[in-house]
């Protein structure tokens, strides 16, 4: 079902996609006209069951709560119709992203770190929509900036991503066990990075969110010329993180690449799935709405299971 609701919902639904989105200037314009956007393109979906505020009428069926009768509508037709909406869900959401100088590569326009920030900020604006109390934290090798969850916090937390600058080297334990430590109360947590690291290590850092009780929505964010390794010339290639620089010819080190890159993702997906958390792959080239698609199913998935 959910397959066909987004194709369904997909076919019916433009939007912008990242290189386009790179030439609104504020962050707060963005996430907005792409959330919107998006919701507007539920709205127009037969896909109702996560649609944001109210969607539409639909007759009254046995069985139905009375309370969401629309008497308005009732006084005009004489009919019984119910109004079909997202009730208050009141979730403690935190957006988590990697600022490490990793995340400043881009071969199409879009930086990492740009999709990531646009990714954060539009879902912390959805989460604000559907009545969450929002937070944020960015790191690299530690905790840079948090904020922690309130629904009073939207401005504050586009103001401080929008300001966001990568640098540095990633590390994922300390920051995540700092994260985890401040954040004591069980809500949602979205993590943003490219995960350049051993898979294991990763694994076992985020675990202490998820111990914790925190449902752990995960979003490996990659350039596609990271995982399709289509340069041509021969070139010195620098480590964003490191400085290291080594030589390469990429038609001789192409396949080797790819595979390594191919065992590491399929590495990072299988313990992903083994250790019960949300993960998805995201291009920098895909639009946004594919990935607020991606979490709307997870809540939708994590409500019923509550």
């Amino acid at each position: 079902m959910a397959v066909e609701a987004q194709q369904r919902f997909k076919s019916g639904a433009r939007f912008l996609d990242p290189e386009i989105l790179a030439r609104i200037d504020r962050l707060d314009l963005l996430a907005r006209t792409v959330v919107e956007g998006f919701i507007n393109g539920l709205h127009r979906s037969p896909y109702l069951g996560f649609s944001m505020d109210f969607a539409e009428h639909r007759e009254y069926m046995p069985g139905d709560d009375i309370r969401r009768i629309d008497w308005k509508v009732f006084a005009r037709s004489d009919r019984y119709y119910v109004k079909e909406f997202e009730a208050e869900s009141n979730t403690n959401f935190i957006s988590v992203v990697d600022v490490s100088g990793s995340m400043n590569f881009g071969s199409n326009g879009v930086t990492k770190f740009d999709y990531a920030r646009y990714l954060a900020a539009c879902l912390t604006y959805f989460a604000s929509k559907q009545r969450d109390r929002i937070g944020f934290a960015s790191f690299d090798n530690d905790i840079i900036k948090y904020v922690p969850p309130s629904a009073k916090h939207l401005d504050t937390i586009l103001h401080m991503i929008d300001a966001l600058k990568p640098s540095g080297q990633s590390e994922y334990l300390k920051p995540l066990v700092k994260l985890t430590e401040a954040a004591k109360r069980r809500g949602i947590v979205v993590l943003i990075s490219d995960f350049y690291e051993q898979p294991r290590t990763i694994i076992d850092a985020a675990n202490n969110l998820r111990y914790r009780g925190h449902d752990v929505i995960v979003y490996q964010v990659l350039d596609p010329a990271e995982i399709d390794f289509n340069f041509e010339e021969s070139a010195t290639y620098e480590d964003l993180e490191t400085g290291e620089s080594v030589p390469v010819v990429p038609s001789r080190m192409r396949e080797q690449y790819k595979q390594m890159m191919t065992e590491h993702l399929g590495e990072i997906s299988s313990l992903m799935i083994k250790n019960q958390f949300d993960y998805g792959l995201v291009r920098t080239d895909e639009p946004l709405d594919e990935s607020l698609f991606r979490y709307l199913l997870l809540r939708e998935k994590m409500g019923r299971l509550r």
